[in-house]
């Protein structure tokens, strides 16, 4: 078994480390007591995870002498709005969580996000800790303190910044994921290596199948990267007033088709992630930016993953450009009415500009609807 490594986040009094390797649920105990005011804690998680994670981790604690709680919430994105937050702040309230106590979020993103948002909000703000059990949360949504929950007019647009104490991203968890899932994570992964480090991107293009197919040594180097890419920018700008918008290349696009697609099944995240950053490539490479080849390139690289990569691998109906347009118009990123892009000017060279002519963009999504 690996030695776990560790990223530090560093953010003055608000600092933490990120723990990467495997086994790490079974060993919470050790990375968790120090964080304790007294021995108890509180634990959200999902259903799904909670069948193969969460009897490990109580274990671990129980054996350590840690008391622990727990509600399991539904699985899906669809859990991630006002009636589930509700529920969890008012059990965390029933449970006497106190503002010297820890919460821990065990699962994917959707717990993560609306796990944190509620920890920001009790008592105006306890402690929470993050062990992401899906790629997705481990390379991206457990790391830098974003957390809230979507509204019926877009995604993630109710929220907070609250950093956790601690990051467990327990290499082992991804095991249990199906494929789907895993390659949905995938899409976050590739956007580190594509917005910051070609470098990375020609390491995925030569060593991510092996990932997938499991080899725990490439996972571990894959998060790690990642993991690395993400705290330097959230260190650099933590609320995202400059560069922490490069984090949401792919994510405008991908907002509005997860919006167009009611937020389930139809589309994943890290599905609409890998989508949009083809998107986004394209985009680029019709304003000039960037060569041709650039988007051909990325498309292949997803394509060869097996993932999503045009709008046409979207199953139902989708809305007009127009539609998505306006989809977009909803996005968080509008900044004084202007819909703002990361873009790029070649793979690992991404930048943030609101001067992006909507006809341009408009083209772009009729010629990815035109061939669905």
């Amino acid at each position: 078994m690996n030695t776990p490594q560790i990223v530090h986040v560093d953010l003055g009094a608000r600092a933490y480390d990120v723990v990467i390797g495997e086994g790490l649920i079974a060993g919470a105990a050790d990375q968790i007591a120090p964080l304790l005011a007294r021995n108890k804690v509180a634990i959200l998680t999902d259903e799904n995870v909670a069948a193969r994670h969460l009897e490990p981790l109580v274990q671990a604690l129980q054996g350590a002498g840690i008391a622990s709680s727990h509600l399991a919430l539904p699985p899906g994105e669809g859990t991630k709005a006002w009636p589930q937050f509700e529920r969890a702040v008012e059990w965390l309230l029933a449970e006497k969580v106190e503002r010297r106590d820890v919460v821990i979020a065990l699962g994917g993103g959707v717990i993560g996000d609306l796990a944190g948002f509620a920890a920001a909000v009790l008592r105006r703000g306890v402690r929470f800790v993050q062990i992401p059990t899906t790629l997705l949360a481990q390379v991206d949504s457990s790391v830098g303190g974003k957390t809230g929950i979507n509204a019926p007019q877009g995604k993630n647009l109710i929220g907070a910044f609250h950093q956790p104490s601690r990051v467990l991203a327990d290499i082992s968890a991804l095991g249990t994921l199906s494929a789907r899932d895993f390659l949905a994570g995938y899409g976050e992964v590739v956007k580190y290596g594509l917005l910051g480090d070609a470098a990375f991107f020609d390491w995925l293009e030569q060593n991510a199948p092996a990932m997938a197919a499991g080899d725990v040594a490439a996972r571990i180097h894959a998060v790690r990267r990642s993991v690395e890419m993400k705290a330097e920018i959230v260190v650099r700008d933590e609320t995202e007033q400059g560069d922490r918008a490069l984090l949401n290349l792919g994510h405008t696009f991908c907002h509005a088709l997860e919006a167009a697609t009611g937020f389930g099944d139809r589309l994943l995240h890290g599905e609409g992630v890998a989508i949009g950053c083809a998107l986004a490539f394209e985009t680029s490479a019709r304003l000039g930016l960037c060569s041709q080849e650039d988007p051909s390139r990325v498309r292949a690289h997803l394509r060869e993953m097996g993932m999503k990569v045009d709008l046409a691998d979207i199953p139902g109906d989708l809305p007009d450009a127009d539609g998505l347009l306006e989809l977009m118009a909803q996005d968080k990123k509008v900044l004084d009415g202007q819909l703002r892009f990361i873009l790029a000017r070649g793979i690992g060279q991404a930048f943030v500009t609101s001067d992006v002519s909507r006809d341009v963009v408009r083209g772009v999504l009729q010629d990815a609807l035109a061939a669905r």
